[in-house]
Parts: C-alpha cells; structure tokens; sequence
C-alpha cells in the first residue's frame, strides 16, 4: 500500500549517507556524505527550523497564525519560510545581499517577508552578522513577532541529536571522525553529542573560514562561504564537544566543491565543499582502516549565480 504523507513536513531527515570515492586518495580512511539536499529546501537548515517552530508552538510562545522573524544568510530562512507556509505563520526574514540571489527569491517564494541589509562588497564578517540581528530586533520589536533567533537558540539542538542518531545508524555505529562547518555551531555540538554519547573517543572536527578564524584563536575577517563562520565566537559554541577545528579557504571549499560536482555528482555549495577538505585531512591521518563522516550542508542549485558555479570561461584555483 503507498503510504501519503500528511505535509512536506514529514519529509525532513531520514537522508542518504553516501560513500566518496574517486576523490577521497588510495591510503585514506573511508569518507562518508550525509546528503542534506534530499530534505524538501534541499537543506539541512529544514531540521532545526521545524524543531525551533514546534518547540515555540509547544510551549506557547508563538501562538497560532502569530508572526515569526529570523535573521539568515538564506537556508534557514528557507527553511523557516516552508514551516511557517504550512503551519500558517507569516514570516519577517532579515537578509543580506551577501548571500545568493536564489536564496533570497526561494525565501520570497515561500511568502516570507524579506528585509535586506547590505554587506560591504558582498563579503559575510561579524559587521553584517550583528546589523542583521539588530534590524531583527527592531522587527520583533515593531510587530511583536516570535524570534527564533538562531544563533541562541537551543531547541534546535534535538534536530541535530536526530541526525547523529541517523548517522550512527547508517554507520552500524563504526564512525572514528565527525567534520562538520560552524554556522551557529548547533549542528556540530548536536550531532557530536550524540556520536560521543554512543562512542567517546570519535573525534569532532569543527570547520571554519581560514579568513575569519576567530574558534581557532585567529583574527575576525570577510570571507565568501555561505552560512558558516559568524565572524565572532557564537553561543551556541560548545569547545568540551571539539577535539580540533580545521581552517579552509573561500577558493579551496569552492574548488572542492566543483570537484565534487565534476567527479563525484554531486551538486553542493561552498560549505560542503569546506567540510569535504576537512574530511580528507582527516581521512589522510587516519589511514586506510578509519572512517570519516561530513555533511553535504545543502544543494548548489542556491548558488548558481554566485561566483562558485558563474565562473564561465574561468580557470579553477
């Protein structure tokens, strides 16, 4: 019998892990995908929005048919756009033109209300970050709107508990390293402590921009990978979960993430292509007996018109 789903809703999680291979190098450990763009959005970012909604429906602080604002470089405010569109909330959403323009009119799309905040040369740093929360603020303050505040918000943290019981599960629980790309830092504290409450010595390897290295001590800078390094430490960070934090480049995720495309077939954004260079570090120190797990954060349909996919004509870097 063919089974009907209640709302697209049901249709977060429960992702593919998937198996690299012709750019993961002979002598390496296993290097293993979660494949986030199979959710609706085609985003991770569709766990932790239905999580941080339910949970402000649950306990009454967002009431029926109520407005919701969000600050987001773009995939949560996707994300956030699809839940509200189902349950019924309308959506302030503070944005950048930092961020894709397919983004932005994915979020529209879903009738979200968008509120653009300009960027200094299209670069994210901590500058943008805080003037997005600040004109946030001011919305919530205007409508009375229910602030989901992603960069605080601890109810999104079971979403991610979610995904590492998937991910232990799919792995029949044989992981030695977790990469993942720090936004809000909820994705790689969850999902870590899930995987160490089932096996303490896996190894959490958080990812940042080399440009704004600000988790591994370094100076805040500008840098051009979507959705991660906020430019400051966030909240939601949590080190005792973090056994090492790995540096990338803007060109080497976006070089990665083109090679994956080209030689694997898969079709990321640029802080897939982060967390990949990561996870082959890794992999090399390992050796051939080891396994690593990373995140495929989104798909590269929301960046093809950014320079990572517009490049005709260009050479790689």
């Amino acid at each position: 019998m063919n089974v009907v789903e209640s709302s697209i809703l049901s249709r977060i999680g429960d992702t593919p892990l998937v198996e690299l291979k012709a750019i993961v190098p002979e002598g390496s450990a296993r290097v293993f995908l979660k494949i986030e763009s199979e959710n609706p959005t085609g985003s991770m970012k569709d766990r932790m929005a239905l999580a941080m909604i339910e949970a402000a429906e649950r306990d009454g602080r967002l009431r029926p048919g109520a407005p919701v604002v969000e600050y987001t470089g773009g995939s949560t405010g996707i994300s956030l756009a699809m839940v509200c569109a189902v349950k019924g909330h309308l959506l302030h959403i503070v944005s950048s033109d930092a961020f894709s323009i397919e983004k932005r009119r994915h979020m529209q799309a879903l009738g979200a209300d968008l509120t653009i905040v300009p960027s200094d040369g299209g670069r994210m740093d901590a500058a943008l970050t805080h003037a997005m929360i600040a004109e946030a603020d001011r919305i919530r303050g205007e409508t009375g709107a229910c602030w989901t505040d992603q960069l605080k918000n601890t109810d999104q943290l079971a979403a991610y508990h979610a995904m590492g019981a998937e991910i232990w599960q799919q792995t029949d629980g044989v992981v030695d390293a977790f990469v993942q790309a720090t936004g809000t830092a909820a994705s790689v504290r969850g999902i870590s402590a899930f995987l160490k409450s089932k096996c303490s010595s896996i190894r959490t390897i958080a990812v940042e921009p080399s440009e704004s290295a600000v988790l591994s001590g370094g100076k805040t800078g500008a840098h051009r990978i979507e959705g991660v390094g906020a430019g400051f430490v966030v909240p939601l960070w949590d080190p005792e979960l973090i056994d090492g934090i790995a540096t990338v480049s803007t060109g080497e995720a976006m070089a990665m993430s083109r090679r994956l495309a080209r030689e694997e077939g898969i079709f990321a954004g640029t802080s897939t292509g982060s967390n990949v260079i990561a996870a082959l570090r890794v992999a090399a120190d390992l050796g051939s007996n080891g396994s690593v797990v990373t995140i495929m954060c989104d798909s590269g349909v929301k960046y093809l018109s950014t320079e990572l996919y517009n490049r005709t004509g260009e050479a790689d870097e």
